[in-house]
């Protein structure tokens, strides 16, 4: 993919600057879907050609990876490579400020809680979660 320049945050935004890219590495990070129903099941609602569409980029990209569902060949599993868990301080930190500005967001309290006051073992036990 061709950046629009050298400048880090545009790179970024340029892999994951849509809505519905943060929105799969979420469900992917924090509750634990992984199958492409799983995805669109999401309250977000996001159509069918746009999921394939994202996932298809953020398995280029190299945040996702593809695989046969080892109990259903007929279909895939998704899940996040060392790159894309390398996300997860960036979308706390995108929970901490939306929970300041928009307080009526749902994110779980003690979750939040722990972002703000405990965020070296809350992102480790994390990792620990998606490596089981």
């Amino acid at each position: 993919m061709s950046r629009r320049s050298d400048c880090p945050i545009s790179n970024v935004l340029d892999i994951v600057g849509d809505k519905w890219s943060l929105l799969v590495l979420r469900d992917l990070m924090f509750f634990g879907k992984h199958s492409f129903s799983e995805l669109q099941g999401s309250e977000e609602k996001v159509a069918t050609n746009i999921l394939s569409s994202r996932l298809e980029n953020l398995e280029k990209e190299g945040l996702v990876q593809k695989q046969v569902d080892p109990s259903d060949k007929r279909k895939k599993v998704y899940s996040l490579t060392q790159k894309g868990k390398d996300m997860l301080p960036i979308l706390l930190e995108m929970m901490i400020w939306s929970s300041k500005y928009a307080p009526e967001t749902n994110a779980p309290k003690d979750f939040l809680d722990r972002a703000i006051n405990d965020r070296e073992r809350l992102i480790n036990d994390v990792f620990k979660r998606l490596d089981g």
